[in-house]
């Protein structure tokens, strides 16, 4: 009976069921978290937010022929839901919105599913339990946030959520060189993982929490990892060993991943660029570990580091501002040199971005890069990058610190170039 139904039929039983099953998951947790409330006191529990999810689902199924039935249906659970938050609204220590609003959300969400928007939906009915499910890691949270935290929130939030996507995402400047989107997403890199190294030390302790930054932010940016815990030495709340680690382990993670998206996009150049990397993150690990080491010997009498300011704007602009100029060289050489020095354009232009210079080398026509040529058109942007990286200690922590941050990204290059003559014989 189902296969002789048309197919518009079954798309909007189908939404229907999606609209009932993300009630019915909103329920479950709205249940399990008033499971302890008296009976009756409730607004709403498994079953009702089941059925608003089905009424959402019903009122999307029929507003495109139904307008006003979809109206009705939608308005009277609406209004219902005023009515369950007006009554247990009355009695003070019961006073909350949040049952009311989830019912409003759940019932825009089947609305959602059945009206073909299924993906946006579940999307949203999942994240909403998510957040409903963090109740009292939240509250926990929030209570323990300072002044300062607060204010970096909100400023993170206006550069990232605010600013980046206003930001056109076109290209202009000398020979085309400069996107304000990409460029701007340096700062927010930047300033992010600053951030989130802030809070990573707070979370999980100095040590582990800036090994943790450095580990997941080198799959986004192990450059932006670099200058922020650069930014961390220069203004004394990091130690010099464990900003040794963090930039070891995401030099090593950079390598890693650099090694995996070449085995995939560019597998002409492997096992040899696995052969020129692999040194390289070996020393990088080497680095991390020697570091770890030696934090661990460290008298206990030294000064505890001290957290200060989570949010620096002015030193991830400056990386930005670096970014440009090193963009529009890269695109000079480009105009000056052509496909004859393919090799130094691409290593130029993974200067900031490994990942894009081996999606270019694996975007080339078949046959145009082979064999060793491949390896070392590939392996030129990482090492290119590292030294970068290296750079980039340098000028933000200055001589004096930043010269023990770039040794171990500076070794792991020699220790690249010490094998390639294997490769050349």
């Amino acid at each position: 009976m189902i296969e002789s139904l048309p197919d518009a039929n079954l798309q909007q039983l189908a939404g229907i069921g999606l609209a009932l099953l993300l009630g019915l998951l909103v329920g479950i947790q709205r249940g399990w978290s008033l499971r302890n409330e008296t009976a009756g006191s409730r607004f709403a529990g498994v079953r009702t937010f089941a059925l608003f999810g089905l009424a959402g689902g019903i009122a999307g199924a029929t507003g495109s022929q139904s307008p006003a039935i979809a109206a009705i249906v939608a308005g009277a659970a609406a209004v219902l839901t005023l009515i369950g938050y007006a009554k247990t609204a009355r009695a003070p220590e019961q006073l909350s919105g949040t049952s009311s609003l989830a019912a409003l959300i759940t019932l825009g969400c089947g609305y959602l599913a059945a009206s073909g928007r299924s993906e946006m939906a579940t999307v949203v009915a999942v994240a909403m339990t998510l957040v409903l499910a963090l109740r009292t890691e939240l509250h926990r949270w929030v209570s323990g946030l300072s002044d300062i935290e607060v204010g970096a929130i909100v400023r993170f939030a206006l550069i990232a959520l605010a600013i980046l996507p206003l930001l056109p995402d076109q290209r202009f400047g000398p020979y085309d060189a400069w996107n304000p989107r990409q460029l701007w997403l340096v700062v927010v890199f930047v300033s992010g993982f600053s951030f989130l190294g802030y809070i990573a030390a707070k979370r999980f302790g100095a040590s582990r929490g800036t090994l943790v930054m450095a580990a997941t932010g080198a799959m986004v940016s192990s450059t932006a990892v670099t200058a922020a815990l650069a930014m961390r030495v220069r203004d004394g709340e990091e130690s010099e060993a464990m900003a040794i680690a963090g930039i070891g382990a995401a030099s090593a993670v950079m390598l890693i991943r650099a090694i995996i998206l070449t085995l995939f996009l560019a597998p002409a150049a492997m096992p040899a660029f696995g052969w020129l990397a692999a040194p390289a993150a070996l020393v990088s690990g080497g680095a991390m570990f020697w570091a770890l080491r030696s934090r661990r010997k460290e008298s206990a009498a030294n000064r505890p580091v001290e957290l200060k300011n989570p949010f620096r704007l002015a030193p991830a602009i400056g990386l930005m501002l670096l970014v440009m100029v090193l963009t529009v060289a890269a695109r000079w050489m480009m105009a000056m040199v052509g496909e004859r020095g393919l090799a130094l354009v691409i290593a130029l232009s993974g200067l900031a971005d490994v990942d894009s210079a081996i999606i270019t080398v694996g975007s080339l026509p078949p046959g145009l890069l082979e064999g060793q040529i491949a390896t070392i058109v590939i392996i030129a942007p990482v090492l290119a990058n590292t030294l970068f990286k290296g750079a980039t200690a340098l000028a933000i922590a200055g001589l004096r610190k930043g010269w023990k941050l770039a040794l171990p990204l500076v070794l792991s290059v020699a220790a690249s170039l010490a094998v390639l003559p294997t490769l050349l014989v």
